[in-house]
Order: structure tokens, then sequence, then C-alpha cells
């Protein structure tokens, strides 16, 4: 938690160098904790020994490419999340990582960053390949579109998309990351709802699986029990997090409109993050794919589509070990990702319909004004 919070106050610290708009136009985002940059940030301020040490700049997967491969190579999903890389000008920016400390050389210190499908080097003849991103591996392994999009409710939770033009958005709402075959990927953090589901569960005396059955049974609207889940307030509102309330507590509460009101309020927050993406004019009105962990919920399916009046697409494999598997076979056979994909017979997906008697509207406004409420 240390490090997250002294994260974030650097994160906010770089605003007072450059304003939200410089910082998306320089790396497509306005960073926040999770970005390079803003750790870096707090290393230098917080553990000067360590910074002194620091000798290049990689993420973690590289360091192991570069083990690999003898190589310091990186990729562009993975670049455009540090917040020294543009995405639009496809190069990375040392005059940003200047604001961290403007005494150092940092262009000797960065990796090179591959095309799609170049090889990140070899190892006694086995040709290694770069990797990229989470996000960036799960849209190649659902062949993602423009329009399509994302709801990814895994450790790292998110929507995103991809689009042929880059993003910059300077309300530092949605971050504008580059993709692994040459396009960009406007992406959007939500709140971990696996947490919250099992912490509900527990609370209520059940375990997820109850979760699931207690949400199943009761109707649409929770009896007007309705839940704000927690959200991050964006480096612009200062960061942090907004603590969730749950409303309209009356008599005749039970568990299952608890478990519903939770996991309508999730859903109606993931919707929402995806009505924002027209903030930078990105199409959303493609195929709607829920993937992570607890996306094998059937209820929380249900719930998606319900809420959404969209057909939801159910991924049958884990799209981010399809997506680096097909990133390596492209690499190693000189094939392009999209004929692999076909050939393996990829994406595979369960679909899931609205419930055509069900009109989400209501539900949908009534979530968006709890959230607004906090």
């Amino acid at each position: 938690m240390g490090d997250y919070l002294a994260a974030r106050g650097e994160a906010n610290a770089l605003l007072d160098g450059r304003t939200p708009n410089e910082w998306a136009t320089a790396c497509g985002s306005v960073p926040d904790s999770s970005f390079s940059i803003s750790k870096l940030a707090a290393i230098k301020k917080n553990k000067p020994d360590d910074y002194k040490k620091i000798a290049a700049l990689l993420q973690p997967h590289d360091w192991l490419t570069y083990r690999l491969g003898r190589r310091a190579v990186t990729d562009r999903g993975d670049a455009s999340a540090t917040g020294y890389w543009s995405p639009r000008e496809n190069r990375w920016r040392p005059d940003l990582l200047s604001q961290v400390d403007s005494e150092r050389d940092w262009g000797s210190g960065l990796p090179r960053v591959l095309e799609s499908g170049e090889p990140a080097g070899d190892r006694e003849g086995v040709i290694v390949a770069a990797g990229t991103g989470a996000p960036m591996a799960a849209a190649v392994g659902l062949s993602l579109k423009p329009g399509d999009v994302v709801i990814d409710f895994g450790l790292g939770a998110q929507i995103f998309t991809v689009r042929e033009l880059p993003v910059e958005d300077e309300t530092g709402k949605v971050f504008g990351f580059a993709d692994a075959s040459g396009r960009f990927m406007p992406l959007v953090p939500i709140v971990e709802a696996r947490s919250i589901f099992d912490q509900t569960a527990a609370v209520l005396g059940g375990d997820r699986g109850r979760f699931d059955q207690w949400s199943s049974n009761s109707e649409p609207g929770a009896g007007g029990l309705v839940f704000a889940p927690p959200s991050m307030k964006s480096s612009i509102d200062g960061g942090g997090v907004v603590a969730g309330r749950l409303y309209g507590i009356r008599d005749g509460i039970t568990p299952e409109k608890v478990a519903r009101a939770v996991m309508e309020g999730v859903v109606c927050a993931a919707l929402e993050a995806i009505d924002s993406l027209a903030i930078v004019d990105a199409a959303n009105q493609g195929r709607l794919w829920l993937i992570g962990g607890i996306a094998r919920s059937h209820a929380l399916q249900q719930c998606v589509a319900d809420l959404s009046g969209r057909t939801v697409m159910v991924s049958k494999n884990d799209p981010v070990v399809a997506g680096a598997c097909l990133q390596a076979a492209a690499v190693a056979t000189g094939e392009k990702v999209s004929t692999l994909a076909a050939a393996w017979g990829l994406p595979e997906s369960r679909l899931v319909e609205p419930n055509p008697d069900l009109d989400p509207t209501e539900i949908r406004a009534i979530g968006r004004s709890a959230q607004q409420r906090r």
C-alpha cells in the first residue's frame, strides 16, 4: 500500500510540470499511479539508493526477454503504458522522463520498440517473441476489430477496444494505449469485481457460488436496493479510491436482493465505462466480449447481457494465453496473426442473449445516479 500511495503522489506531482492536455498529447494518457513513470518518480523520491542503481528501464517481462535473447527490446503495447512513449509518434519521449530527473541521459537506457511480428532475439536457435501487455494479448486472442468492446473482469479490471487512430483524452478517464498489431487501444480502468463479490458473499455467509445463486434468484432491480461500487479517481482529481455505497435499505432486505444489487452496480459501472469511450470518439457497438476469471459466472453473463441489451460473447479460451501463442506463432512462421487465428479456429465463444422482456433503462439510470451521488 505504501508503494501505491507513493506512486499516486508522484502521479499527482507530474501534473505540476505539464497540463493534462500536454501529457495526453505527449504519451496518449494522463499518467496515474499504475504508469511506470509514476513508479519511477516514487523510487527516486523514496528509495534514492535503489534509484541510483538503475541502468535501464524495462518492464518485468522485457527483462525476461533480455535474459532469453540478450536484447533490450519491448513492444508497442507495453511501451504505451509507461508514460514516456508516444503511440502517435511511435517513439520514446525522454523529455518526459526529464521531469523525473533532468540530469540523467535517459535515451541510453531505453529498450528498442519492435514492430509487430518482429523477433525479439533467439536462444540457442530458438526464436524469442517480444510478448505484450495483457489487454493487448487479449485483443489478439479475440481477433478484436474496431467497434468491438471487451469487459475484462480479471485482476486488471478494464474496458478496452481498438481503433485505427491515436487516443488522447485530457480528462484522464480514457487511457490511450497502443495495441500489439500497429493500431491503438482506448482503455478505461473499472472496479475489480471479484473481490467485491467475494467480500459481499462472505458478509452474507456464503461463497462466490452462493453469491451467484442469490443474485439469480432476485428480481432485476433488487427491490429498490442500489449499489454504487468503489471507483478510482483520475490523477486530475487527485487519485485514490471513492468508497462504495449501498442505498435503499428498507424492510424486507434479503441476501438475494443484496447480491443482485451488488452485481447490478458493478455491471452498470462497467457499462458507463463503455459509454465513456465516446469521449475519444471510439466506436463501441460491435461485438461485446466478457473475459476474466469471474466471467465464467452465468449470473454475471446474463446480467451484462440484460443491462446492456446486447448479445454477450464469452470466450471459451483464455484470450490472453491465446493471444500470446498467436504472437509467438506469427514470429516463428512469418504468418499474419489473423491468418493463424482463423486456422486455429479462434476465437471460440459462448453467446448469451439479453432477456427481451426486460427494459434496463430505469436500472441503468438509477445506477448512474447512485454513482454520481457519492
